[in-house]
């Protein structure tokens, strides 16, 4: 399926949860890792504002792509975020959505209007 660029530029994204490996295998535990590099991949959750409209999103980063001095609640940016849409069959039923990835994700500041 074709990868989707997304603009962020206009966006507020905020990190909801802290980067933690990705697993690719619950039953196993084992960590999923990048199909080229073989680098690890970690999963982190942040709101998307924009328009005002919000989204909880999960997304994919590589483990070299997270960046020192992230903390939740604050903002952040990601660099490189594509959306993927996915379907499969899981026990008869068929799924589908969207997988997000990004090449990094590192704080951003949030510029304060005049008024504030």
């Amino acid at each position: 399926m074709r990868s989707i660029r997304v603009e962020t530029s206009a966006a507020t994204v905020l990190l909801t949860e802290a980067p933690e490996p990705k697993v690719k295998d619950r039953q196993t535990g084992e960590i999923a890792k990048d199909t080229q590099s073989g680098e690890t991949l970690m999963r982190l959750g942040v709101v998307y504002i924009d328009g005002g409209e919000s989204s909880l999103l999960q997304v994919t980063v590589p483990e070299s792509g997270v960046t020192e001095g992230l903390t939740l609640g604050s903002p952040v940016t990601l660099i490189g975020l594509i959306a993927r849409p996915w379907e499969t069959v899981f026990n008869g039923q068929q799924r589908h959505g969207i997988a997000f990835r990004a090449e990094a994700i590192a704080p951003a500041a949030i510029s304060v209007g005049a008024g504030a």
